[in-house]
């Protein structure tokens, strides 16, 4: 059940609407019990939905920042977001009970369709990075017809190796014995952001910023150990590039050219192509210089999910950055109103209106050319 809603300001920093309100929901899913969901922005009839899952060490506020950047303000207003919190992540939360097993990320994946249903959502747009990248590629996987696209940012699809597990088991066991330490931060840190030279960061004093803003959360915020149960859960993760066949709908991977999953969200891509019926649907972009795209080109990522979102047939009276004023335009069919432009591809097209022209993001890889350097992605 979904209990009484209630409103929570938006985080201060960065934010362009100051009076902005999230809009809170306690959400009972049947498998993994209570999770808090947030939703940013207004609800109407002809609303574009896009479900977030954070990632480790991480709540909903590393999205709600991002929609509230400067660069994100048209899609803003054509768009709601859902944001999802892992079970017993976010700040200042108690301990799960005793009792309470904590779920698995495939469980977890499976069901988040109880959000949607109880909050009478048909279709979304999927968004996460690292372990919630992770699990939503799960969620596409299994409700297919509940998926338009989905974006997934440094994503691994493959199990643990043995290294990364005995690192894993000895933080976890930090965080269960000593609360939150150097070595569990550090870890966490290398995990979210990635690069181990952060002086060569393109921006180094934002990347400097968006680490502070992380180390206070783990440090003052966030609960130890309910976070370490959900890096256990990440470490015990089964392999979903196995079955990626099973993911049908439009994909985009990003990763930044210095994240430490940079290898993994490549290595999920091939799987992709060489399973995928529309190799058209795939699309890769690496940002030069980064490790967190998120925190360090917000910018582009914003230009990167108005493009996905336009080649869904989504928001597509926005206009697009970064296109040549001298290129000619297609030839125009009939005019659409404002309504029809917002309206999925699939909606104009069953009413008798125009699809639109689908924008391709970047040119993808050729298929198999594992060790072919793909041009990076710069503003």
């Amino acid at each position: 059940m979904t209990s009484d809603k209630t409103d929570l300001p938006v985080l201060p920093a960065k934010s362009s609407l100051l009076n902005q309100k999230i809009e809170h929901h306690e959400i009972t899913c049947p498998k993994i019990g209570n999770v808090n969901v947030y939703i940013q922005g207004i609800r109407s009839s002809k609303e574009v939905i896009i479900m977030t899952v954070h990632d480790l060490g991480c709540d909903h506020s590393m999205y709600q920042v991002f929609v509230d950047h400067p660069r994100m303000t048209r899609i803003r207003e054509r768009t709601v977001w859902i944001h999802v919190d892992v079970p017993g992540q976010g700040q200042n939360m108690p301990d799960l009970p005793s009792d309470f097993v904590f779920p698995t990320m495939q469980k977890i994946g499976e069901d988040l369709v109880a959000v949607l249903d109880q909050l009478k959502i048909r279709e979304v747009v999927c968004f996460g990075e690292g372990a919630g990248a992770n699990i939503m590629a799960r969620f596409a996987m299994t409700h297919i017809d509940r998926v338009l696209g989905i974006i997934l940012i440094h994503t691994t699809g493959t199990t643990a190796g043995f290294l990364g597990s005995l690192k894993d088991k000895v933080i976890n066991w930090k965080l269960d014995q000593i609360g939150m330490n150097p070595s569990a931060e550090s870890y966490l840190i290398l995990h979210r952001f990635g690069a181990t030279e952060f002086s060569k960061a393109k921006d180094t004093e934002q990347l400097k910023a968006a680490i502070e803003n992380y180390q206070d959360m783990l440090r003052t915020k966030a609960n130890p150990k309910n976070l370490k149960k959900f890096v256990e859960a990440f470490l015990r993760r089964t392999n979903i590039a196995e079955n990626i066949k099973k993911l049908k709908c439009p994909v985009l991977l990003i990763t930044g050219q210095k994240s430490v999953f940079n290898g993994t969200t490549r290595a999920l891509h091939q799987a992709i192509l060489k399973t995928c019926e529309d190799k058209a649907k795939v699309e890769f972009i690496e940002v030069a210089g980064v490790a967190s795209v998120l925190e360090e080109k917000p910018e582009k990522l914003a230009e990167s999910l108005q493009y996905f979102l336009q080649g869904l047939g989504l928001v597509s009276s926005l206009p697009m950055h970064n296109i040549s004023r001298t290129v000619p335009p297609p030839l125009r069919v009939r005019s659409m109103s404002m309504v029809e432009y917002d309206l999925p591809a699939c909606q104009r097209m069953a009413a008798g209106g125009t699809s639109g022209p689908s924008t391709p993001i970047l040119a993808s890889p050729v298929e198999g050319a594992e060790d072919q350097k793909l041009p990076a992605a710069e503003q």
